[in-house]
């Protein structure tokens, strides 16, 4: 039964210290009242992970935990490995702690707290994983809209499958945290992880609402660098692209040549003038730069896979 249910309410949290105290808070309040109304058990607790902030986030969690020692946990990062390390390492930390099931959620609450009740529903009704799906992107600006788009275009087009207008507001029980685990590769990329390693899963929709303080930490690099992360993680179609492209350059450069040999000898003049040698050479040289670059980032990705080096390293543990 729901009741039963010990809920860890993740938080990956990047110098965010002036939303600490309002955002853990809120989320009591919010366990506080599941808990009274049964759906979970009063043992359930926040976890707050600092990934290497350059400001006070870590004093702050350290304040929230002393107010409120049986209900805040904490870690600490050594340095900054980025949010997708921060939620790995809080969801296999819960598990460690001890939990039915996992809501990670944004330290900004821009992601709307009280769905976490529909969450704990859909989870009670069976279902192992729940994604949180954002209605509409009105709170973002106009390029950030543009790059969402092309993000979600890009996976489709590699093959990737990742709910669209997802982030990484989800619930997972502890049976897929437990095959989460199974998966020792360095740069795993959650939101297709979640997406395909099976189990039943449903969604719930929710309203952005305003960031109260500061910006958004994730940029439109971080995006790119999510998207290469996830291409070079779960799709070879870029690679295959690029042995396509270089057939189809060797027949156009043959047919280029048999062309102008033909011209020469038949016709005494050259079909190809210094302007066109040119730009046929650049557009080549450029298309073997990007393809090159292309195999550059499946390289570094078993680089960084084989040296097995460790995903994060803690630094300090409250709980």
């Amino acid at each position: 039964m729901a009741k039963d249910t010990r809920l860890a309410i993740v938080i990956p949290c990047f110098n965010e210290a002036k939303l600490i105290q309002s955002t853990t808070d809120r989320l009591l309040e919010v366990l506080t009242d599941l808990e009274k109304k049964e759906k979970i058990y009063n043992n359930s607790y926040l976890l707050l992970i600092d990934d290497g902030s350059s400001d006070e986030t870590w004093l702050e969690i350290a304040k929230a935990i002393a107010r409120n020692p049986y209900k805040i946990k904490g870690i600490k990062f050594s340095a900054n490995f980025g949010n997708q390390k921060a939620l790995l390492a809080g969801m296999l930390k819960a598990k460690e702690i001890g939990c039915s099931a996992v809501v990670t959620i944004d330290a900004d609450l821009q992601q709307d707290e009280t769905k976490i009740e529909e969450f704990i529903n859909k989870y009670d009704e069976g279902y192992k994983i729940v994604f949180g799906i954002r209605n509409d992107r009105k709170t973002d600006g106009f390029f950030k809209k543009i790059t969402a788009l092309m993000f979600y275009k890009l996976m489709s087009l590699n093959g990737i499958k990742i709910p669209k207008n997802h982030s990484d507001y989800r619930l997972v029980s502890k049976e897929v945290i437990d095959i989460l685990e199974q998966f020792k590769e360095s740069e795993l990329f959650l939101r297709s992880f979640f997406h395909e390693i099976g189990f039943s899963k449903t969604s719930v929709n929710f309203d952005v609402k305003p960031r109260k303080v500061g910006k958004s930490k994730f940029s439109v690099f971080s995006l790119l660098a999510l998207a290469a992360n996830g291409i070079t993680s779960y799709s070879v179609v870029p690679l295959k692209a690029i042995f396509v492209l270089g057939l189809l350059s060797m027949i156009f450069g043959l047919v280029t040549g048999l062309g102008a040999v033909i011209a020469k000898l038949f016709y005494h003049n050259s079909t190809v003038g210094w302007l066109e040698a040119v730009i046929i050479t650049s557009f080549f040289g450029g298309l073997q730069v990007f393809c090159v670059g292309i195999v550059a980032e499946y390289l570094g990705q078993i680089f960084i896979e084989v040296k097995r080096r460790p995903r994060y390293l803690i630094e300090e543990e409250i709980k």
